[in-house]
This record gives C-alpha cells, sequence and structure tokens, in this order.
C-alpha cells in the first residue's frame, strides 16, 4: 500500500495520472474499480471524484493491482504449484495456446499474466508440455523452466491421462477398446481411415462405464495414444458421440458445452522423480446429467 498527500484541487482520475506516470489510464480506471483506491480512508470508485488540499490517498501498488485484478479475472484454478511446474484445471472454452486468430484469451497468456505478478522483474513464463483442445475442460501442467518443461515431454510416456465424457446413448459393452487408425483433412476436421492411408496414425482408445440412465451414459476414457480429437471421433464411430460435439454428429447439448474433461493427470516430478497424481475429478454437471437433474 502507498500513500500520498494532495497538495492542491484535482480530480482523483487527472492526480493519479499525474502521479503515477508508469500506468495507463486504463490501468488506473481498473484500479478503481477494483476498489484499489482510498481517499481519506474510504474506497472511491469514481474516476472525476474531487480532491482538495490536505486529502490523503491510499493505493495499491501495480503489482497489487495486477493480483487484484488477476483474481476478479482469473478464469482457471491452480491445484499444485512448486519452483518447477504448475498444474491448473482449465475450463472449456479457452484454448491452451494462441492461434493465427486469437492470440490473448489463451491459459498460456493468462497463466503468463500470473507469473508476472509473481516477480519483481515481471519476466517469468511457463512453458508449453502438453495442450487441451479448446472446448475440453481438465486438469494441464506447464513447466516452470526449460530444463523442467524438456524432462516433462522426455517423460511423457509416464505420464496417465485419463478423461471422463457423457455420451448420447448406452454403449451395449460396459467397457472395452476402441482402435482405429485416424487422418486430418484440410478443413481440420478429423476422421477416421484405412490403415494402409499415407497419413493414418493409430489410436487407441480404453474406456469403461461409470454410469447411466435412459437417454446418456458417464464413460472414463484412457488414451493409448494421443492422436488430435481421438476420443472425440472414436465415441462418435462407436454410435456415442459425446454430448455437445455437434462437429461429430451429436444430437445433444444438454450442459451448453462438450461434456469431456480430463479429470486424471498423472506425472514425475521433472526434478524429483516422484510420481505426481491429480484426480480423479468428475464435474457435478456430468453426474447430475446422468441422474436426471439436467
Amino acid at each position: 500500500m502507498k500513500t500520498l498527500h494532495v497538495k492542491e484541487k484535482s480530480t482523483l482520475g487527472e492526480y493519479l495520472t499525474l502521479q503515477l506516470k508508469d500506468l495507463k489510464r486504463t490501468k488506473i480506471k481498473q484500479m478503481l474499480k477494483f476498489g484499489s483506491v482510498r481517499v481519506n480512508g474510504s474506497v472511491v470508485t469514481l474516476f472525476g471524484h474531487g480532491l482538495n488540499p490536505g486529502d490523503k490517498i491510499d493505493f495499491l501498488s501495480k503489482k497489487e493491482v495486477e493480483l487484484a485484478e488477476l483474481k476478479e479475472t482469473q478464469p482457471f484454478e491452480i491445484i499444485y504449484e512448486d519452483s518447477k511446474i504448475i498444474v491448473v484445471e482449465k475450463p472449456a472454452g479457452l484454448l491452451t495456446i494462441a492461434t493465427e486468430h486469437e492470440q490473448e484469451e489463451t491459459l498460456y497468456s493468462k497463466l503468463n499474466f500470473y507469473m508476472r505478478t509473481k516477480t519483481s522483474d515481471g519476466r517469468s513464463h511457463v512453458y508449453i508440455v502438453h495442450r487441451l483442445d479448446y472446448d475440453t475442460s481438465g486438469f494441464i501442467v506447464f513447466a516452470k523452466t526449460k530444463d523442467a518443461q524438456e524432462t516433462l515431454q522426455e517423460q511423457w510416456k509416464d505420464a496417465v491421462k485419463a478423461y471422463c465424457a457423457v455420451v448420447e446413448g448406452v454403449p451395449s459393452r460396459k467397457e472395452g477398446v476402441l482402435e482405429s487408425y485416424l487422418v486430418e483433412d484440410k478443413f481440420k476436421r478429423v476422421y477416421s481411415t484405412r490403415r494402409d492411408h499415407k497419413d493414418a496414425k493409430q489410436a487407441v482408445t480404453r474406456y469403461s462405464m461409470i454410469g447411466a440412465d435412459s437417454r446418456y451414459a458417464l464413460l472414463e476414457v484412457e488414451l493409448e495414444t494421443g492422436r488430435k480429437n481421438q476420443i472425440r471421433v472414436q465415441l462418435a464411430d462407436m454410435g456415442h458421440p459425446i454430448t455437445g460435439d455437434a462437429k461429430y454428429g451429436a444430437k445433444t447439448d444438454p450442459i451448453k458445452r462438450l461434456a469431456l474433461h480430463a479429470g486424471v493427470l498423472s506425472i514425475l516430478h521433472p526434478e524429483t522423480g516422484k510420481r505426481l497424481t491429480f484426480g480423479p475429478k468428475v464435474p457435478e454437471e456430468f453426474t447430475r446429467l446422468i441422474r436426471g437433474q439436467v
């Protein structure tokens, strides 16, 4: 907390703009919005609030303001953090990393913002280890150092990743192994193809049924391979597309999102070698759906 003493009449916004030259006008307005400024001990949020000589202004530092802003807008939950890695739970509807069409609204950029608020030089950032699709929620790990990133990626074959999904209809078999060959077309759509297709990649998925009602089934899904849209394509091929997945044939969208969640992540810590396991977690809206509560 910092303190300033007013020497002449002004408005709060104008005064802070002159005194805090390293902050843009929009950032000062954010300070006010988040209740970060007090005049004579009382929170003031109006940019045009009048000031008189002798008034005392208390306000948060730039870093404290950034932390308050992050807390207000942070779209993810931090599950685990140490000096080498950070594990968060990504919501559905957020990109993991930037695309040519979207640069800012990504988990990667928001985590980098979080990291900058924690260091004096504002230079810390995270390193990508793996990704989750835009429509998929769940656990994801980022490295805090380049060495940790390289170690995690080298050990990725030893990682365990399991998902839960709500599908349309009820599979005739309660558990099974799905094996097919996938290819991606020029429109970024993945589909099953012949084994001898020149671009075909083998995909193997194991599933088991957790619960079901007459409309939907909740499945636990574990990947043996990590192909793009693998779970979505193979479950659709089985005749049971994931709810909310119109791209792969779903006809219902009861919870207004793709019902696919990365609910288990088990990795070897890049420094200690100790296995860390996060989950299992099934979103409450998934269980409510198969109980007929949605």
